[in-house]
């Protein structure tokens, strides 16, 4: 009996149907893949939203916050920024501890220290003392990165700096003292954004949001700060009555983000926003 073996087409069909499956399974095993990574960031956000929940029914309303307007980096880190003594443990400044949760899937990796990567550096002031934080800022598949003072920390959210600074209550206890936000005197929850996928951790929010496509993607301030392709055409947030969900990237103008922010913005069909008005990378996605 003659031994009988592979001839060359066999092996040619064989290695095209191999290939004709792998160019089938990669593609779905990648959507997988990203879809597991959402959901993990949307765990992250939930693990936010039930600390802050607690934190806001213990203090009244009052959401963790020192040096006004600069609570955020505190929240965000979990430790005071300013310490002198930059392994002691400082999470009883708000009671919880953040390095586990502070990283979304898709970017959980800083990029590598670069002096023309981009950064932030703001200067903080209190009565008591004063310094300065430097910081790198991330991508969308780049965690942002707080490099001084050390020791370093990497997030991949961004607060909605506004919750400490632009929103405004109408009955303040202290008329000489800028408005402390208690979250109970606000309304619409539910369109309150308080933590996204960002760039950076406090991108400042332009509330008329009137001027045209300039700086986009170029980390810019503004909404670009949150505008960003990490989870397709969407992005994850986290909102004031605390549930967490997709956000599409359209959608993100019609957030109210203060309280005073213009929810039918140039960017939204009320305010009548063409399909050429948006980058091409944006044009497919969802208007809103």
């Amino acid at each position: 009996m003659k031994n009988r073996a592979f001839t060359l087409i066999e092996l040619l069909v064989v290695i095209a149907v191999i290939a004709l499956l792998m160019a089938i399974l990669i593609p779905a095993l990648h959507r997988a893949r990203n879809q597991a990574r959402t959901v993990a960031c949307q765990s992250n956000l939930r693990q936010w939203a039930m600390t802050l929940a607690a934190y806001t029914q213990a203090y009244e309303g009052r959401l963790p916050s020192l040096a006004r307007g600069y609570g955020a980096l505190w929240l965000l880190r979990g430790t005071f920024i300013g310490a002198m003594d930059p392994n002691a443990d400082h999470g009883a400044l708000h009671g919880f501890h953040t390095r586990g949760i502070a990283l979304c899937p898709m970017a959980s990796r800083p990029r590598p220290d670069d002096p023309n990567s981009g950064g932030f550096v703001i200067s903080v002031t209190t009565p008591s003392m004063s310094w300065r934080i430097r910081g790198a800022n991330g991508t969308s598949t780049e965690a942002w990165q707080i490099l001084t003072p050390e020791p370093r920390f990497a997030g991949s959210y961004g607060y909605n700096s506004a919750l400490l600074r632009a929103f405004r209550i109408e009955r303040d206890p202290r008329p000489d003292q800028p408005p402390e936000l208690n979250i109970f005197l606000l309304r619409d929850h539910a369109s309150i954004p308080v933590l996204l996928d960002a760039r950076w951790p406090l991108p400042e929010i332009d509330r008329a949001y009137s001027t045209g496509a300039r700086g986009w993607g170029s980390g810019a301030p503004g909404l670009n700060g949150f505008l960003m392709d990490r989870h397709g055409r969407a992005t994850n947030g986290m909102f004031l009555d605390w549930s967490v969900r997709g956000v599409g990237l359209k959608e993100l103008y019609t957030l109210k983000w203060a309280s005073d922010f213009d929810r039918a913005n140039r960017w939204t069909k009320a305010g009548g926003v063409q399909p050429e008005d948006w980058p091409k990378w944006m044009r497919e996605c969802k208007d809103y």
